[in-house]
């Protein structure tokens, strides 16, 4: 299609902050020498309270959906969980990588119990998909990226750097592919700051609106596309959406979509190029058992592509979560379009009419 569509004047558009932004969120990969630095190892006697919740909740027959703190006591580790949401995801770098999770001896029940509730001290879980799953499985299902409906974490396709529509997304790794399936993860803070130095000009066009492609998953009264700025300022604070370039770009197939810009274009290739600078992303290799929590504000996250294993029982497999957090930032007004809207503790997730939320046992 050729030709531009009149785009109407912003009116969500925040002030550019004519300055780099400093503190702990604005780290480079290349200031972590080894994973220890990013790492809790669970001890013997955490993971011995995260197996009596779980024996609780299985023999008490608690429905999945239902587990929360009150359901899934941890009364030691719980206060450490609290205070490194507090402190190390919201208030600080913005990720975190627990060890030790022995998913090799629980059934999937089990590991997705031991999930949710560690979860639930972080925040309250959200639908991830128009089929109303709190619970997701990352898993490939034999999708093709180039499909307008499938998701990329149905691929074993290369992800490009996103956020996801939530606070706070988690991952609980079960197995691992045969080669590949690294998570990358880097700082769009730092991302920020590298631009504004770079090229302010461009930094400012993160600042206007982005249409993304909702792939199918259209909450009632919603077009099949959504639009917002990638850079947010606001209370005082940088929050960052980046739904992934493949979105933008497949946006672009909705005929009343504003049509992407040569400048626009420029300045994601330009973001695009740092978030993909060896020295800015951190790779983080997964093992069964290792949990990982991001701060989507300020992170963004990857994951490169993967040979599976030939036989299904082996293939790679992840769970994942989408939690709000009860003491989350302050956002602003155009996050309501994706998040459904901007109330702290009760925002974020994909919510389609009449469907109901569960929590499925197998990828589907």
């Amino acid at each position: 299609m050729t030709g531009n569509l009149a785009r109407a004047e912003p009116t969500f558009s925040p002030p550019m902050p004519m300055r780099t932004i400093d503190g702990p969120a604005a780290w480079r990969g290349r200031d972590f020498k080894d994973a220890g630095a990013f790492t809790h190892e669970l001890t013997g006697g955490e993971i011995a309270e995260i197996d009596v919740a779980v024996r609780a909740v299985i023999d008490r027959r608690i429905d999945h959906i239902a587990i929360d703190r009150g359901n899934f006591p941890l009364p030691r580790l719980g206060e450490r969980l609290t205070h490194i949401r507090d402190d190390v995801l919201l208030g600080g770098r913005g990720f975190i990588v627990f060890r030790g999770l022995p998913v090799e001896r629980y059934s999937m029940e089990q590991a997705a119990a031991a999930f949710l509730g560690i979860g639930a001290y972080f925040g309250k879980p959200v639908s991830q998909n128009g089929k109303g799953h709190i619970l997701g499985h990352v898993k490939d299902l034999g999708r093709s990226v180039n499909d307008p409906t499938a998701r990329i974490y149905q691929t074993t396709h290369k992800q490009t750097f996103h956020t996801d529509s939530v606070d706070i997304v988690g991952l609980l790794c079960l197995k691992t592919a045969k080669a590949g399936g690294l998570s990358r993860i880097v700082s769009s803070i730092s991302l920020y700051n590298d631009m504004f130095r770079r090229r302010p000009d461009l930094a400012a066009v993160l600042f206007e609106p982005f249409c993304f492609d909702r792939r199918g998953e259209i909450p009632a009264g919603k077009k099949g596309w959504y639009e917002t700025p990638i850079f947010h300022w606001h209370a005082g604070e940088l929050s960052v959406i980046y739904g992934n370039r493949y979105y933008i770009q497949s946006a672009q197939r909705f005929a009343d979509a504003p049509r992407l810009t040569a400048q626009q274009i420029e300045a994601l290739d330009l973001f695009d190029a740092l978030a993909n600078d060896p020295s800015n992303y951190l790779d983080i290799e997964f093992k069964p058992g290792d949990i990982q929590l991001i701060h989507n504000h300020v992170t963004l996250h990857d994951r490169t592509d993967y040979e599976d294993w030939p036989e299904p029982a082996r293939r790679r497999h992840l769970l994942r979560l989408w939690l709000c957090p009860p003491n989350g930032r302050p956002l602003p007004p155009a996050f309501t379009d994706r998040y459904g809207g901007t109330e702290i503790g009760n925002r974020g997730g994909i919510m389609v009419p009449g469907v109901k939320l569960v929590t499925p046992m197998e990828a589907c």
